[in-house]
Formats: C-alpha cells, structure tokens, sequence
C-alpha cells in the first residue's frame, strides 16, 4: 500500500512575494516577505547594500533579484533572492550594465527577466538588460522606444510576455507619459504602442490571474498622487483608468502572489510615508488599504519568489 501523502494547505501553496529596500529616512536594504496568501511579514534585517528606487523581477521559476538603483548615486548592483526568500549580498554589476537609478522589471519567457528604463548618467534612457535563467545581468542591451524614468511600471502578462508603461520623460507638459513598450518571450522589446490612461509617473505593475497585469498609482502632473489603475489583457493590451482604491501615493512596490493575485505595498504621499497595502484579486480588482506592516517607506520594489 502506497502512503498518503498530504495536500499542501492553501497557505503553502503558489507563489509568495518580498519587497525590500527603498528609503525610510535614509537608503534601507530591509526586506517584508509576503505569503502565498497575502500576509506581509514584519521587517528582515537588511543584506546588501541600502538603497531606493530600484527593480525586482523573478527569474528561473522560483528566485527573484533585485538590481540597480540609487545610494547617493546610481549604480548597477544585483542582489539574488533564494527560492526561500533569502536576499543575497551583492553581486557587482557586470561589464557593460550601465548605472541607472528608477528602472523597472518584470519576468518573460518563463524563466527569465529583464529591467530596463530609468535615469542613467545622461538622462532618461530606455536602455535594458536581460536576466537570465540563473539570475546573471546582461550588458547593455540599446533602447527601444521613449526614454523615461521616474520609475515606469512593468509587469507580465500572457504566461511568458512582460510590458513596460508610463514613466517621467522629457517631453512638453504634462511631463509624464502613458505610452507602453511590450516585451516578446524572447527579451525583444517593441516600439512604443499609443498612450492609454493618465499618464503619470512612480507608479508600478504587477501580474494577476495568471496571463494578465495591472499597472497602478503613482503621481500626475503637477505632482498630484493617485491610485487610479489600468488593467493589461492577455495580449497586452492596456486598458482605460479604474477609479482608484485606497491611499493615493507614488514610489508604491508591487508584486504577484499566490497562484493568480497580486499586491500593492507601501509608498509616499506628500511628506508622509505608507506600509499600508492593497491585494489584487484574480479579477485585477484591487481591494481597500490594509494595515501597514513593516517599516513604512517609498522607492522600494518587489518580486515573487517560491
């Protein structure tokens, strides 16, 4: 007679997130592990070092990295996060990543990743590195479509597609943009597709329901936060705003969890800052502010991992 083995609780099952880092009041490497049910966990001591307004993504079906971001300058350093939620210490950049602070990330191809956009030395950049299936950062891979920073969102959407949007660029007011770059299973990253939305900057993205995405908060022109969404199909296709639910703010984190959710966390508004949260349903409907747990900061980023 075979044993029986017993079925994974519902707790214990799917993916589970972490934000890490950002600033609070000074540059922190700290970290909040998110569980597969949703449940922020009190703060990790920080690994690495301390700084904000970087990218996440997951990589090789199970781990996620960190990469990129700002001390007091930009810089190109990643650090790995095991398929424990375990935060590595910091790997140096590789030969031809350049520095750059306010990036974004998202997986593609099921097991790879890639960041890209943000501020480098000479401006706004829509350059892009590649992470591969063993959390490696690739040299420089040349921009495609309009620089911008401020942190643009990025997600996955499709199974093993990613699309980068919004973002703080140089162009007449409003300043800001809602133009989106899609991002094929093989790394390729497209030409702008036409704005749809509001367009506003240090917002972020995450996956839900398995194929789809949802972009979310961040800051209007002139400065205005808000939490106002916009919802990505199956094809990648943006959709048109959601009113916004919970504390409007910017510099917010987001990631997948579980099998088809995902979460909003922490940010600022004005001068105050947020640990509070917001879960994303498998329906891309994002629930009312939970109570903050962990430090309260802004310019972190998150992934999933597990």
């Amino acid at each position: 007679m075979f044993p029986i083995i017993p079925a994974a609780s519902a707790a214990d099952s799917g993916k589970k997130g972490i934000f890490g880092f950002g600033w609070s009041p000074t540059a922190t490497a700290i970290s909040n592990l998110v569980s597969s049910a949703g449940v922020v966990a009190t703060d990790t001591a920080g690994v690495g070092t301390a700084r904000s307004v970087l990218a996440a993504c997951e990589y090789g079906d199970d781990t996620g990295i960190y990469g990129f971001g700002q001390t007091a300058v930009g810089v190109a350093m990643t650090n790995l996060v095991s398929n424990l939620g375990v935060v590595a210490t910091d790997t140096a950049a590789v030969a031809g990543a350049s520095t750059r602070k306010g990036p974004a990330g998202c997986s593609y191809g099921d097991d790879k990743g890639i960041m890209g956009f943000g501020n480098d030395s000479v401006g706004y950049t829509a350059t892009t590195n590649l992470v591969s299936n063993a959390g490696v950062i690739a040299s420089d891979t040349a921009g495609v479509g309009t620089g911008r920073g401020e942190t643009p969102g990025a997600c996955e959407y499709g199974g093993d597609k990613g699309i980068f949007g919004y973002g703080f660029d140089s162009s007449p007011a409003p300043y800001c943009t809602a133009v989106s770059n899609k991002v094929s299973n093989g790394g390729v990253v497209a030409s702008d597709t036409a704005a749809v939305g509001t367009p506003r900057y240090s917002l972020v993205a995450c996956s839900y329901g398995e194929d789809k995405g949802i972009f979310g908060f961040g800051l209007t022109h002139p400065g205005t936060y808000s939490s106002l969404t916009n919802l990505v199909s199956n094809v990648g296709v943006v959709a048109s705003d959601t009113a916004g639910v919970g504390t409007a703010r910017s510099h917010v984190a987001a990631t997948q969890y579980g099998a088809d959710t995902g979460i909003f966390g922490y940010g600022k508004d004005g001068s105050l800052t947020y640990s509070v949260t917001n879960l994303v349903s498998n329906v891309g409907v994002v629930a009312s502010d939970t109570t903050g747990v962990g430090t309260a900061r802004l310019g972190l980023a998150a992934c999933s991992w597990g």
